[in-house]
């Protein structure tokens, strides 16, 4: 029998990680080398692991800079419409993999590193993952980031480089802990300081009103200093810019009125002003009102269209010269499109720039602004939406608040001439909240100020026409439109899964990474016995590795044949991991009660990151370690039920566990996630989705065709019926005796025998005031779980779904999302074509 393969020569013969040509490898080697010895060891004799990571990112990224040279000059000289992606939040992980994936130097690399004795995914791991990002919104603009890149688009990602991302988690006792994510301490080679491009934004000062406009004086500044990143395309030759911008004292700062030994204190204190770019704030889903945050939602918006103008006003590569004065034509050439209402200050800083700086009248002006700008729309939840106070908009920015004032002045008038003595309407929409402390509502600024108005799925933007903005809607339905969010199947799947792709590869050919619709033609193969046996072998091997890895930093052993269920997010009453929670007692009590039935193994797996000041969120995590000390130590129960916290979930982590789970967990209220993107990660990597009818579930259970998805609980109708009527807990209770003992067993310490009431507060909660009706879905999700245990007994049956399931995920491709925010809301063509590489002649 033929010895089996390595990893090493299996991977060789991968072909969508790009082919690897002798002269290639040689080459590699050679700038390698050079990088180590002249870039980074300099004086020191021995190279530590850090230093080949280092010496090869800046081997790959050389590769990188030609073309990102050439795509730029190729953006002057045909002066395309640039899209301007703002974003408080940008999830990209790590850089390294993705890049040699979009250059095809995937094969190369690796074949290089084993020539020099080096191995691949040690050094990769060497990479910190840039977490700037919570999760679901801040990763979507990575994937989107990509997507333009990969369609030819002149797209640009602009936000915030925070010093210290989302925080790092650990559990102790088995409660979450916070660490500082220092990222950037070793340095970041993907990254490049652009200073000449620096940009002064201006807080706090006074408004002067003149015959000739509006002065806003006596401000302090702080400078704007970008960061580019460069974001490739696919196996285009092109290369886009994500610009972060990082936060500068001046050089005067604080010393103009400093007294008398006064010098060191104003040094030390340009630490004030720097702390905008510190950290990111770590809330999902949760708006909290903080001066800081104001600072850096302001700051990035101003530093961005100060870079989006200057680069509208010059005409070609290099040259500083002003070209255009001509304003009018600023829609035809820009596009700004607002990652939630966390930049919706560009509105009235665009109109502050136009009016007061450009001299612009008013009614041109606005017409520029709502042209220009689009918002897409996150979240219904009121607790998410953001209302800043007015009093500290008129402390932090007292001219955007007059322009503020001005825009709702006119506003009104509109509504009040369509709707006359609707003196209610009036006031539901109004950019102010008179009620109590007044505040601004962002997202109805956003909606006014903006073209297009989107929701992130089918299901999401119908409750926005219908219940959250519906006035909006009545008034001007030419806004509303759908976006359905997708994910880049580079990472998502060539990068994260090999395996699976090359499989697919072998049936259909390569173009489904650029084409995600192509898979599609995999319906042919549902029943063929080879492919469903590849598929199958290729699950098996992601689980084998994922259990390795868990045994290494877990200590957990797990059984690889056991079904690993897996429920990955951030923790949120709304996502419902204590429904998760129910059914784990559940599924152990059961085996508890006929210990020699044959019950379906299963590895039950939940991570994610609590918000710090979350109690609620933090007690959940609490719970669902207590489970797992009982579940994991019965023997009686040995391998068939494990629950694991998977501690400090992220993008790295996702790129491991995602190719290695059976079942997906998308629980959430239906009505309360907005879209999702894990669901659509775990359906194209080989898992079956247990799942409510909510976000883009629905169209997810549409594209793979019926009876694919396991969908079980209340629709949005269903929930609304339930709240007339009155959601009451305990009738839950008292009807299933399955749930009156696990919510028993809870609040009787049975999972915290020393501190029988730990969970009290967890309790009361789903007694007393769940908002998300946890008990109403539980009957029917216990039913759908059993389902889920019998088709996995069946491995053929599961398989044949598994690939009716991967064949319906085309249109969860963020090309396709970005295709149609190009086409429809900017105005721009997408286009597959090559630009030409650096070294072919032009």
């Amino acid at each position: 029998m033929s010895k089996p393969l390595s990893d090493h020569d299996r991977k060789k013969q991968i072909s969508v990680r790009g082919l690897a040509g002798v002269e290639n490898i040689s080459a590699l080697k050679q700038d390698f080398n050079r990088h180590l010895h002249f870039t980074l060891v300099k004086d020191r004799n021995v190279a530590t692991r850090r230093d080949y990571y280092f010496a090869l990112a800046h081997t790959v990224r050389e590769h990188l800079i030609g073309r990102w040279i050439r795509t730029q000059q190729h953006y002057y000289e045909k002066d395309p419409k640039r899209v301007y992606y703002i974003s408080l939040e940008f999830y990209m992980g790590r850089t390294l993999q993705n890049t040699m994936v979009n250059l095809a130097l995937e094969n190369a690399c690796d074949e290089a590193m084993y020539q020099l004795g080096l191995d691949m995914e040690e050094l990769e791991d060497m990479e910190e993952d840039a977490g700037l990002g919570n999760g679901g919104l801040g990763r979507l603009a990575a994937c989107f980031l990509d997507s333009m890149a990969s369609l030819g688009l002149a797209g640009y990602g602009y936000g915030i480089r925070y010093e210290f991302g989302i925080f790092n988690q650990k559990i102790v006792d088995g409660w979450q802990v916070e660490e500082a994510d220092d990222w950037l301490r070793y340095g970041n080679p993907w990254e490049k300081a652009r200073p000449e491009y620096m940009r002064p934004v201006r807080f706090y000062g006074r408004t002067e009103h003149h015959s000739d406009g509006v002065k806003w004086v006596d401000t302090q500044v702080v400078l704007a200093l970008p960061y580019d990143t460069p974001i490739p395309g696919y196996r285009n030759n092109v290369v886009n810019t994500m610009r972060l911008w990082s936060a500068k004292a001046p050089c005067d700062f604080n010393l103009k009125d400093f007294n008398v030994g006064g010098y060191i204190q104003a040094v030390l204190d340009r630490n004030l002003a720097e702390n905008i770019s510190r950290v990111l704030y770590p809330n999902d889903n949760f708006f909290e009102g903080k001066e800081l945050r104001l600072k850096q939602e302001y700051f990035v918006v101003s530093a961005t269209l100060q870079d989006i103008i200057r680069r509208f006003k010059v005409s070609k590569f290099g040259s500083r010269e002003i070209a255009r004065t001509d304003f009018s034509k600023l829609p035809d050439k820009v596009a700004i499109q607002l990652n939630d209402t966390h930049p919706a200050m560009a509105i009235p800083e665009l109109m502050r720039v136009l009016v007061d700086e450009e001299k612009l009248d008013w009614d041109t002006a606005w017409d520029i602004c709502v042209r220009t700008c689009a918002y897409t729309n996150h979240t219904v939840l009121p607790e998410a939406l953001e209302r800043w106070p007015v009093d500290l908009f008129a402390h932090l920015l007292p001219r955007h608040l007059e322009i503020v004032y001005e825009i709702n002045r006119r506003h009104l008038e509109k509504v009040a001439a369509r709707y006359p003595g609707d003196n209610e309407r009036l006031g539901r929409m109004s950019l102010i909240e008179e009620c109590g402390q007044k505040r601004i509502n962002m997202a109805h600024l956003c909606i006014v100020g903006s073209h297009a108005v989107n929701g992130v799925a089918r299901i999401h933007s119908d409750i926005l026409k219908a219940t959250v903005f519906k006035d909006f809607y009545e008034m001007e339905p030419h806004k509303f439109q759908n976006k359905t969010n997708g994910i880049t199947p580079r990472r998502w799947l060539v990068m994260c899964n090999a395996g699976l792709a090359e499989v697919i590869a072998e049936r259909i050919g390569e173009d489904f990474i650029r084409d995600l619709d192509q898979l599609q033609r995999l319906r042919e193969f549902v029943n063929d016995e080879a492919f469903i046996r590849d598929v199958a072998k290729v699950k098996q091997e992601n689980k084998l590795k994922f259990a390795v890895h868990l045994e290494e930093h877990y200590k957990v052993k797990i059984n690889p044949n056991s079904m690993f269920d897996l429920q990955v997010k951030r923790i949120h009453e709304y996502k419902r991991q204590l429904l998760n929670c129910l059914h784990i007692i559940t599924y152990y009590n059961r085996i508890k009660k006929e210990p020699n039935k044959q019950w379906t193994p299963r590895t039950v797996m939940i991570g994610g990151k609590a918000a710090p000041g979350y109690h609620t969120a933090k007690m959940i995590i609490r719970l669902i370690t207590a489970i797992g000390e009982v579940v994991n130590n019965d023997p009686v129960v040995g391998d068939r039920l494990k629950v694991i916290f998977l501690e400090n979930y992220r993008v790295t982590l996702a790129e491991r566990v995602i190719p290695a789970s059976d079942l997906s967990e998308q629980i959430s209220t239906a009505g309360t996630e907005a879209s999702g993107t894990g669901n659509m990660k775990f359906m194209l990597n080989g898992a079956l989705t247990i799942g409510t009818m909510d976000g883009a579930n629905v169209e997810m259970a549409e594209e793979a065709g019926d009876g694919n998805l396991f969908i079980f609980g209340m629709l949005v109708d269903d929930v609304e019926a339930l709240d007339k009527k009155g959601y009451h807990a305990q009738e839950y209770c008292n009807r299933l005796p399955e749930l009156k003992q696990a919510m028993d067993q809870i609040a009787g310490g049975f999972f915290s025998p020393k501190q029988p009431d730990l969970f009290k507060e967890i309790v009361n909660m789903l007694m007393h005031h769940d908002r998300f009706k946890v008990f109403a879905d539980y009957e029917d999700y216990i039913k759908c779980q059993e389902k889920v245990n019998a088709l996995y007994k069946n491995p053929k049956e599961w398989t044949k779904k598994v690939i009716h399931n991967i064949a319906g995920c085309g249109k969860f491709s963020s090309d396709r999302t970005i295709a149609q925010y190009a086409r429809e809301i900017w105005g721009m063509e997408p286009t597959l074509e090559k630009l030409p590489a650096p070294d072919d002649k032009q």
